[in-house]
């Protein structure tokens, strides 16, 4: 599982990924440079993918399902392949195409992107697939999309678009995405969030986790993010790992009132130094110590989920857990009494009701020791 993030936020978490797991999904304007510095300046080894992000700001169309904006140089002046050997020449592990945003039922962009991709017959280019979270509605649109990506011989990375929690819009939307990685080879999911695990553990060889909420989720081009009115963010985003969810450090503080009260972390990068009502500012270290405990706590979650078995082991790892997740809700909420403190998000409800067919003999438990 990488790590999506921004240039700028790099160094707030890079610490905390776990080497021999994990890796970087770069994003910015300045994502080439800072990939090319840390492959050839300061030796980064690990897994490193640049994500060109045209979705942003683009729709994919079935006369340009490429819309990279670079100048032609003397050698090549295909958008594509020049944004392909831009990566490559940054040292990345793989190259990802600059797919625009594919929008709800517009097949003639996907269908024009597939075939561009499979004329470059390189299985080492991976194709990105930023769809509609409308495409996994219901199973006929969730089919129709898994047959072209099939068409695809190299790895896919599909990233989701939609408003706030894209996954939770539709009731359909996490059973057909995990029908979708199951069934099509070489499938990989970015720009997502607990979704990144989910994917894992139903086959996905690789997915990518947003490092902040702008990258766990694509808004499609020419939409302006949907926020909560009401909340006014003066504090970092925080990971609750009980409630498997992000909650503002702010909240966490007013509810519980007195630091005496907080859970105190013992994730690697709080160290039983730091309660979870710690986080109250956007001021001074606090952005960058809470996303060092974001990562610190994915980063276990990790290496519980590689220690299980791949296969329905993994599966019944993840479900159980997001089963586990909705319990403490209850019991959290009634810590601070007030029933209504901390709601689980949507998706976290859809995935605790997607129970594994067959269960292998689980091993989690002694992965857990050796941990």
């Amino acid at each position: 599982m990488l790590l999506q993030v921004s240039t700028a936020r790099l160094g707030y978490v890079k610490a905390q990924l776990d080497a021999e797991r994990s890796g970087l999904v770069l994003c910015g304007d300045d994502a080439v440079q800072k990939a090319r510095t840390l492959r050839f300046k300061e030796g980064y080894t690990g897994p490193l993918l640049i994500d060109p992000a045209v979705y942003q700001v683009s729709a994919a169309t079935e006369e340009n399902p490429f819309p990279y904006n670079v100048e032609a140089t003397l050698f090549l002046d295909d958008p594509l392949e020049l944004s392909l050997a831009e990566q490559r020449d940054a040292g990345v592990t793989l190259p990802m195409t600059p797919t625009g945003y594919i929008r709800a039922e517009d097949s003639d962009a996907l269908r024009a992107a597939v075939t561009r991709v499979r004329q470059l017959d390189d299985p080492t280019v991976i194709f990105a697939a930023p769809v509609d979270v409308s495409w996994l509605r219901d199973e006929e649109s969730a089919r129709q999309l898994l047959a072209y990506l099939q068409l695809v011989k190299g790895p896919k990375a599909i990233m989701l678009g939609g408003q706030m929690d894209p996954l939770g819009r539709y009731a359909k939307a996490v059973g057909h995405l995990k029908q979708l990685v199951e069934e099509l080879p070489h499938a990989a999911l970015l720009r997502t969030d607990l979704a990144a695990f989910g994917a894992l553990a139903s086959g996905a060889v690789f997915t990518a986790f947003g490092a902040s909420s702008t990258y766990r989720h694509i808004v499609a081009p020419g939409e302006k993010p949907q926020t909560n009115k009401r909340i006014v963010v003066r504090s970092p985003h925080v990971l609750f790992p009980e409630l498997m969810a992000f909650f503002l450090g702010e909240k966490i503080a007013k509810l519980y009132g007195s630091a005496d009260d907080a859970p105190v972390c013992f994730c690697a990068a709080c160290d039983g130094e730091r309660s979870l009502d710690a986080f109250t500012s956007n001021r001074g270290e606090l952005p960058a110590a809470a996303a060092a405990h974001n990562v610190a706590v994915l980063m276990e979650w990790l290496r519980t989920l590689k220690a299980a078995t791949p296969g329905a082991a993994r599966q019944q790892w993840w479900y159980d857990r997001c089963r586990t997740a909705l319990e403490q809700y209850t019991l959290i909420n009634a810590s601070v009494r007030n029933p209504r403190a901390f709601e689980p998000p949507e998706q976290l409800k859809r995935w605790a009701r997607t129970e594994p067919s067959t269960v292998d003999a689980p091993q989690t438990a002694d992965a857990d020791r050796r941990r």
